[in-house]
């Protein structure tokens, strides 16, 4: 067996992987706009537990947690499926960290145009809505790939919970062929060439809808 045989047997579970990265991506990126806005709008009562969540995500190990969920909720009446398992783990953690890039991201807005839109009379959500959000979005993308990135990386913890991606199948392939450092550095491969076709795409997005005069980080 050919190291480009060895890539091609791996390859069977490049699909998995881009699925369970998008899954956890999405999820991540909608519950973390969705704090980050109801943190910026400043309603008093929500903040502290919009904290309180990323505090304690940001800090709970993401194998941990997945299994808290998958083997853990089984137990208490609730079973949850592979990747939704993977969701409302690395989804979770990640949405926690894109939270506080969203944040930031709002502070570099400039203010004056806050205060111009509310003196043209657009209400608090129409100036979130249409000024802000899609500001934000673009600064925002650096940390946003960062972010991306370690899903990505941890993408591999599918294979605890029964998704066959690329890891598992290095795995099985292993047992069978003992050739452990050439699987190994062919999956090292393929996990660069899925970040550099993502980052590709990724930049062709920041470029078309860059700020005009802000160059990208």
């Amino acid at each position: 067996m050919t190291f480009l045989d060895i890539l091609a047997q791996l390859a069977q579970g490049v699909s998995y992987t881009v699925v369970v990265t998008l899954v956890c991506s999405s999820t991540g990126l909608l519950v973390g706009l969705t704090l980050a806005s109801l943190r910026h709008l400043q309603y008093k009562w929500v903040v502290p537990w919009i904290d309180f969540y990323t505090y304690v995500f940001r800090g709970v190990p993401v194998l941990v947690l997945l299994f808290m969920v998958y083997f853990g909720l089984p137990s208490i009446g609730f079973k949850v499926p592979p990747l939704m398992a993977m969701a409302l783990s690395l989804g979770l953690v990640a949405s926690a960290y894109l939270a506080e890039v969203f944040r930031g991201a709002f502070n570099s807005i400039d203010k004056n145009e806050v205060l111009a839109a509310e003196a043209m009379g657009m209400s608090r959500i129409q100036v979130l809505w249409y000024i802000e959000l899609p500001q934000m979005l673009r600064f925002s993308v650096p940390g946003m790939v960062n972010e991306f990135t370690s899903v990505l990386k941890y993408s591999p913890f599918a294979y605890t919970v029964g998704i066959p991606e690329i890891t598992k199948q290095a795995m099985t392939l292993t047992a069978t062929t003992l050739r452990g450092v050439e699987i190994y550095l062919a999956v090292g491969v393929l996990y660069f060439m899925i970040y550099r076709v993502c980052l590709f795409g990724v930049q062709l997005l920041s470029k078309r809808y860059q700020i005009p005069g802000i160059q990208p980080a």
